[in-house]
């Protein structure tokens, strides 16, 4: 991208509107005071720990209400369907059970579309993720899913609440093996400081807001009958939205602290340079969907069957690698002024990765306390090769 350091002339040609109305002009505002405060609290030489405050309390006291609503609504219907008999109260329990199953609460299950591993498929990513996990007081996972994002994640799945590492290739391909490492300890990070947002109670409350909030979205176009229902729906709809702005933003703060502190797990675990390295990949993160996008394209513009077209895919991470690593400095910085002039965002669950690299930097440096030799390495890398194939050929496929 063209610009220019001594002006910051294209430095964000894609800049968003700047906020109109007071509203949106006053979270704005709120957010940047927020994130400004936030990030003097974390920028401390001391160790970064989970905090539990008010906020925390009345999120969860917010989602054992919502959680109590559906229990009660629960039970009303099972009341209206076995003591209504001869009336029409059975019809309205049993519209009660229904709406009960659509807010139950969700437990997520392993992805059916993306290459999974478990501990015996790949042993020593497994050893080495359990390790990592170690040093920060938590246990490993049970699950590593493979997808072609430039992004990295955990989550749980089933009624045990077991846990999945997802690592998008996209990323983890482009990391040397401390970076990646930093990477590992970043989202094993988010077990260890106990993500409310991620939690049972919490995460399942917010989910069961929004299913309200649709449940009662007013009829476009309505009919008379209509009409009047969304008259209805006006005042408990309301009363959802506020409640989840509530949750949200008691939560949402919280989440953003945690992203700090996980970036201080990565910095144990691969090294303070290594944690940075991470930032500076996801600054220029967009190069990666535009590099797999290129492939893809280049791919289905060759005739079908040819020989360069079924090898395409062979050699995909590395030509990615190669891209990413031939990005200049100078774009690095413009993707960091361009963080820093479009600041806090009023709903991200992360803060600017300009700020979160800034960080890592203001405070005292840490040496790595994971390492992975070159034997390790090597075995990772042969674990990984069924699930780097699947997906690669899925990306040049466009799928």
């Amino acid at each position: 991208m063209a610009w220019c350091a001594a002006c910051d002339w294209n430095v964000d040609p894609g800049q968003p509107e700047a906020p109109t109305g007071r509203l949106e002009i006053l979270r704005h505002r709120l957010a940047r005071q927020h994130g400004e405060k936030l990030l003097a609290e974390v920028t401390t030489d001391g160790p970064l720990r989970p905090r539990r405050g008010a906020t925390g309390a009345l999120a969860l006291t917010l989602a054992l209400a919502v959680h109590g609503v559906t229990a009660a609504l629960l039970v009303t219907g099972l009341l209206l369907v076995t003591l209504g008999w001869g009336s029409a109260l059975p019809l309205l329990g049993a519209v009660c059970l229904v709406v009960t199953w659509a807010l139950r609460p969700r437990f997520a299950r392993l992805p059916g579309d993306e290459p999974v591993l478990r501990r015996a498929d790949a042993p020593e990513l497994f050893a080495l993720i359990d390790e990592i996990a170690g040093t920060m007081g938590t246990t490993g996972v049970h699950a590593v899913s493979v997808t072609d994002e430039c992004n990295a994640s955990v989550s749980t799945y089933g009624l045990r609440r077991r846990r999945l590492l997802s690592i998008g290739l996209g990323l983890w391909e482009t990391l040397t093996t401390e970076q990646r490492i930093a990477l590992l300890g970043h989202e094993l990070g988010h077990y260890a400081n106990g993500d409310t947002r991620r939690g049972l109670i919490i995460g399942n409350a917010i989910r069961s807001l929004d299913t309200w909030r649709y449940l009662l979205t007013p009829v476009e176009h309505p009919t008379p009958v209509e009409a009047v229902c969304n008259t209805l729906y006006l005042l408990p709809r309301s009363a959802v939205t506020g409640v989840l702005m509530v949750l949200d933003h008691l939560t949402l703060r919280a989440t953003q602290r945690g992203e700090y502190l996980a970036d201080s797990f990565a910095a144990r675990c691969g090294s303070t340079e290594a944690a940075v390295g991470l930032m500076d990949r996801l600054l220029v993160s967009e190069s990666v969907t535009a590099t797999l996008l290129r492939e893809s394209n280049t791919l289905r513009s060759r005739r079908t069957g040819s020989p360069a077209g079924r090898e395409a895919w062979d050699g995909l991470w590395e030509r990615l690698a190669a891209h990413m690593d031939s990005i200049p400095a100078s774009e690095h910085e413009r993707q960091r002024r361009r963080s820093a002039l479009r600041g806090h965002s009023v709903d991200s669950t992360h803060p600017p990765t300009h700020l979160r690299r800034a960080r890592l930097l203001a405070t005292a440096a840490l040496s790595a306390s994971v390492t992975a030799d070159a034997a390790r390495r090597t075995a990772m890398q042969a674990e990984l090769k069924g699930a780097r194939n699947t997906v690669a050929r899925r990306v040049m496929n466009g799928r």
